[in-house]
């Protein structure tokens, strides 16, 4: 089964989505970005509001194509007591330099590299992320005004990257502006989670408030039980 990863922004929203029985909470701030990030305050804030019920990882602002700036950045988001940090990049043809960066942020708390959709790694990418010490991959989109992840990508190239996650033993998430219709064809792919935030908001805005009913659209058609809702509602 797909987990449920919802983004949220506060405590309030944090709290509404766990309620909804979402699996990952990740924070941060969309008004700053893709990726954009929350405060150490409020991340902490969340952690403890969340309790351990489920993970917690948190984004660190756009570090596509600036990776020199990912291993202080992670450092000082993990103090906030997240269980993974989420780190962007610009994961074709990576270089060397890049790939030590990584390791140096991995080696200090679980990294989760968040590859530009718009670029995706190849199988050759992947391997060398896997082998930095990485503990996931995934992909999202950097630009958030233009196409969603499955406008981007037909299924079989985001199958293949489900599975050389697999191969490389990485945790592998899919992400980009999904919609609930996206939902049937995605969670065949085996991804460990599916990353939602403007399809979780009112009148599907990302930086509009999380609303309880589109939350629970969206955990109703990820655990296949969209019709039982629907009726029973």
């Amino acid at each position: 089964m797909n987990a449920v990863l919802a983004s949220v922004t506060d405590v309030f929203e944090a709290e509404l989505v766990v309620e909804c029985g979402v699996d990952w909470v990740d924070v941060k701030d969309p008004a700053a970005g893709a990726l954009g990030a929350a405060s150490p305050a409020i991340i902490a804030d969340i952690v403890r509001r969340v309790g351990g019920r489920c993970p917690v990882s948190a984004t660190i602002g756009d570090t596509w194509s600036t990776p020199e700036l990912i291993p202080a950045r992670v450092a000082a988001c993990a103090a906030a007591g997240v269980d993974y940090v989420k780190a962007g990049l610009d994961a074709r043809d990576v270089e060397p330099d890049t790939l030590d960066l990584l390791a140096r942020a991995a080696a200090s708390h679980a990294l989760i590299v968040v590859c530009r959709a718009e670029v995706p790694p190849t199988a050759r990418d992947v391997a060398a992320l896997a082998a930095s010490g990485i503990a996931g991959i995934m992909l999202d989109t950097a630009d958030k005004r233009g196409p969603g992840l499955t406008a981007l990508h037909p299924h079989e190239v985001l199958a293949g990257f489900v599975a050389e996650a697999r191969r490389a033993g990485l945790l592998c998430g899919l992400a980009g502006r999904l919609r609930l219709a996206d939902v049937a064809a995605l969670r065949p792919l085996g991804a460990d989670y599916l990353g939602f935030r403007g399809a979780l908001c009112d009148g599907g805005a990302r930086n509009r408030r999380v609303e309880r009913a589109a939350v629970t659209a969206v955990v109703a058609a990820m655990r296949g039980t969209a019709e039982n809702h629907t009726a029973t509602r």
